[in-house]
């Protein structure tokens, strides 16, 4: 997909699905974010639940060019609402901004970053007092503080630093037995590939799995130095931008040291990962591995929450272990709310974000990574081999694919909104439809795992096309059909 050309003038703030994201030095610079951060942790404060008298706001930052600097600036917009910044010491994954607010018992996180976004973007995620994102009506409350006008003054002063990645790595230790998983990978020769796409997880599960794993090779990371840049291409976990990673798992495997890859996004909140054959398995193949993992082996309680875009798989796993299933429109913070207000499992989107219901009502890669990496080990097989074997038990062998399609303008996606609206199509690419599903866009049911999405963008003519069907080539042609649709109207 072609980048869209960058806009010379700055957008109103208005916050999305997780925060508000902009280009640097138009949108996104410091005059424009010491009024929304100081708004934002006002909100934290008259927010609070009922006995939370803690004044602390945690500051997290990730790598991109100037987030130290514009997270040690809203500690001034935080001091001007009369509370307490604290701000990491280092950049950190987002999901370890979070685990501070639950551990500290702080008011909520600010986090200076833009996620899986293009270098050029940057942005403010605000984290509550739970230790997940706010939902939307918090964010409509800090923009209308923002439109009321109010003045905040900016108090500079001294910051106390804390050792947020630190503290992070301890938390997680405490929940898996990070040893043990060390001990596995190499009982079972397998060795661990990390590429963090040279965002802020770097580091981490080199440093959850000890010192040992790394001199003996059992982990390694490649991409692992800062480069805001991210090497030229948007910090997301997608196969067009692992070849690198895809290249060092192949060739370990040939070498006859099989091996795996796990990646990062850019703030650490969104997890892929390569097989031993160098296959790229989104969180559609890895979401029912933790499904089954967690239900089967941990025999842990709760229902699966899955977005409307997610596999078929992650149902007929959870089904086939007699586990309730949920699909949300897509958007973590559909998955979030059901984790905040019942047990349970585990919860996914198909872009990467999976949140446990032992853990935060949060996106964490890193423990996504070593959730997966004990299901290995609990396993005794490679990944391949083992969603291999997943699809063959429940029957829901498929391949799947999506594609970002930019349109000419808004009129051309409202013309196509209004035809799939009026007359959604009756047949997709010869197949007839057996169900319209409109819990996110237009869904189209063709048969057993073989389905095709289309969704827009909330605030550009872009389209997503989502495809499962039971080969590559059927995938291929749908969303080829699916194209010459929307280019057609």
């Amino acid at each position: 997909m072609a980048s869209a050309p960058l806009p010379l003038e700055a957008s109103p703030i208005a916050f999305g699905t997780d925060g508000w994201r902009g280009i640097l030095g138009v949108d996104i610079t410091v005059e424009r974010l010491l009024p929304v951060a100081a708004a934002a942790a006002r909100e934290l404060e008259a927010s609070a639940p009922e006995g939370l008298s803690s004044r602390e706001v945690v500051l997290g930052y990730d790598r991109r060019f100037l987030a130290p600097e514009l997270a040690a600036a809203i500690a001034a917009a935080v001091r001007g609402a009369d509370l307490e910044p604290v701000l990491s010491d280092s950049p950190t994954p987002t999901p370890a901004s979070s685990w501070a607010v639950v551990e500290r018992g702080a008011l909520g996180a600010l986090v200076i970053t833009a996620s899986h976004n293009p270098p050029e973007w940057l942005g403010l995620k605000i984290k509550g007092p739970f230790g997940g994102s706010v939902e939307g009506d918090f964010t409509q409350r800090v923009e209308h503080r923002l439109a009321a006008g109010g003045i905040t003054v900016p108090i500079p002063g001294d910051t106390p630093p804390f050792d947020a990645l630190g503290a992070y790595v301890a938390g997680l230790k405490a929940k898996v037995d990070t040893g043990a998983l060390a001990a596995g990978l190499k009982r079972l020769g397998l060795r661990v590939i990390v590429d963090p796409m040279h965002g802020s997880a770097a580091g981490v599960l080199p440093a959850l799995l000890g010192q040992g794993a790394v001199e003996s090779g059992v982990i390694r990371e490649i991409r692992a130095q800062r480069d805001p840049l991210f090497g030229g291409h948007p910090p997301e976990p997608l196969a067009p931008y692992l070849g690198e990673l895809i290249a060092a798992v192949r060739s370990s495997t040939a070498a006859g040291q099989p091996a795996m890859g796990i990646v990062f996004d850019g703030d650490g909140d969104r997890i892929a990962a390569v097989d031993e054959h160098g296959r790229f398995c989104s969180t559609q193949l890895l979401m029912p591995l933790f499904i089954d993992h967690l239900a089967r082996a941990r025999a842990l309680p709760g229902t699966v929450i899955k977005t409307v875009s997610g596999s078929d798989l992650m149902a007929l796993v959870a089904e086939n272990l007699g586990r309730e299933v949920i699909e949300m429109p897509v958007g973590f913070k559909y998955i979030a709310a059901e984790m905040l207000a019942g047990e349970v499992l585990v919860g996914g989107e198909e872009s990467g974000g999976v949140g446990f219901g032992m853990h935060l009502p949060e996106r964490d890669a890193p423990f996504a990574a070593l959730l997966l990496i004990e299901a290995l080990v609990e396993g005794g097989v490679p990944l391949g081999q083992r969603i291999d074997a997943l699809q063959t038990r429940c029957g829901g062998a498929a391949a799947y694919d999506r594609l970002d399609l930019r349109l000419p303008d808004m009129a051309a996606r409202s013309r196509l909104e209004a035809r799939l609206a009026e007359a959604p199509p009756i047949e997709v690419a010869g197949v007839p439809v057996r169900e319209v599903i409109t819990t996110d866009g237009v869904k189209l049911r063709l048969g057993p795992s073989h389905w095709l999405m289309l969704r827009f963008s909330g605030t550009e003519p872009l389209l997503r096309l989502y495809c499962e069907a039971p080969t590559a080539e059927r995938v291929a042609q749908v969303l080829g059909w699916a194209r010459e649709l929307a280019e057609g109207i």
